[in-house]
């Protein structure tokens, strides 16, 4: 084997090493408690004392994120506001 011939196998055998052993990037997994609570405190910071943070929480774990609120839908922050 010529050495070009060394130098290229080498290179293919690093090459297929290293697609092998790169992990493709993985994606964090979906947790609706998580973005339920970001979301109680998103709509806190817009709506300030109009928005009661700790009750929308309160109802992320009590209803395990099943029910996420959304700043901009009167229905799913109703249950949340203040009447100050």
């Amino acid at each position: 084997m010529s050495s070009i011939g060394k130098i290229l196998a080498i290179l293919a055998i690093a090459y297929m090493i290293s697609i092998a052993t790169a992990s493709p990037a993985i994606a964090a997994p979906y947790d609706p408690m998580e973005i339920c609570i970001e979301n109680c405190a998103q709509c806190k910071k817009m709506l300030g004392n109009w928005f009661d943070g700790p009750l929308c929480a309160e109802s992320c774990i009590k209803f395990r994120g099943k029910l996420i609120p959304d700043c901009e839908d009167f229905g799913s922050i109703a249950p949340f506001l203040n009447k100050i």
